[in-house]
């Protein structure tokens, strides 16, 4: 089966499991149904599990339909692939320096530095972010971004992906107890982080190797955990142009860089084949 089929098959089962749970997590709302951002009891741990659901429905998808096309033989093969840890250290400074990037210019825009929550919360909600957040790479990042990439290059898979990724959140804007439901966050302020982020996910993915969705994942998760620590500091037009912008243009010239390189080692295989002939 053709790659463009393996992502219309991804992106329509992606959104039927997503829009079929949020709806009716939606309608459950008007009965009480809330979504905990921090869980305190068995109750609220279990009232979160069918917001799980949606939210791993990009990961559920990316098994589903790479199993159904023999794109991978089991689901310990797609596990290998989605956590490949033995990535160059380089790789996680480069998700960190972005991260740093990112909130560093939010807080010198907006002259803020109090945080909403103690740092440790970090590494506390780092666990659950995986699941609720970062996971969701295993299918935009082991499917679809890269699939569009191939047709389309960087830029513009950039900002489809970015696009089929909002319309995919819009449902978390109708769901009771969510940042979004509860009117914390400003949609188009959201729209353009969006878009911005699936360009360093797009980098990311260029520069890692083996571990290219995992680092996309790392990034997700780690963002997904910092986020609540700077609370509404990162909401101002300012500092979403200057923080996405500076996003964008990072990812842009690593892969530009990134590709030069590809390009050069390539030349020089070449060559270093052509003497081998020569010789012989």
């Amino acid at each position: 089966m053709t790659d463009k089929k393996i992502i219309i098959q991804f992106t329509m089962l992606t959104f039927c499991i997503a829009y079929l749970v949020s709806g009716t997590l939606i309608a459950f709302g008007q009965f009480g149904y809330l979504v905990h951002n921090w869980v305190h009891s068995l109750q609220q741990f279990g009232m979160n599990i069918p917001f799980a659901i949606y939210i791993l429905s990009p990961a559920i998808a990316s098994y589903i339909v790479l199993k159904k096309n023999n794109k991978i033989a089991d689901f310990k093969e797609w596990l290998k692939t989605v956590f490949y840890v033995k990535n160059n250290i380089a790789l996680y400074l480069f998700v960190v320096v972005g991260l740093a990037l990112y909130f560093l210019i939010h807080i010198v825009v907006s002259g803020r530095t109090e945080m909403a929550l103690p740092f440790y919360t970090f590494f506390l909600s780092l666990p659950g972010n995986l699941f609720i957040g970062g996971l969701e790479e295993a299918g935009w990042m082991y499917l679809l971004q890269p699939g569009l990439d191939k047709k389309y290059g960087f830029v513009l898979s950039s900002v489809f992906t970015g696009i089929i990724w909002l319309l995919w959140h819009v449902p978390l804007f109708f769901i009771p107890g969510t940042n979004h439901g509860e009117g914390l966050i400003n949609f188009w302020m959201f729209a353009v982080q969006l878009i911005a982020f699936r360009f360093f996910n797009g980098a990311i993915y260029k520069i890692s190797g083996k571990g290219r969705v995992f680092m996309c994942v790392v990034f997700h998760t780690m963002f997904n955990a910092a986020s609540p620590i700077f609370g509404t500091m990162t909401m101002t037009w300012t500092g979403t142009i200057a923080a996405n912008a500076a996003i964008v243009l990072i990812s842009i010239i690593t892969v530009v860089i990134y590709d030069k390189k590809s390009r050069r080692n390539i030349e020089e295989k070449r060559h270093a084949a052509y003497g081998e002939m020569n010789r012989i």
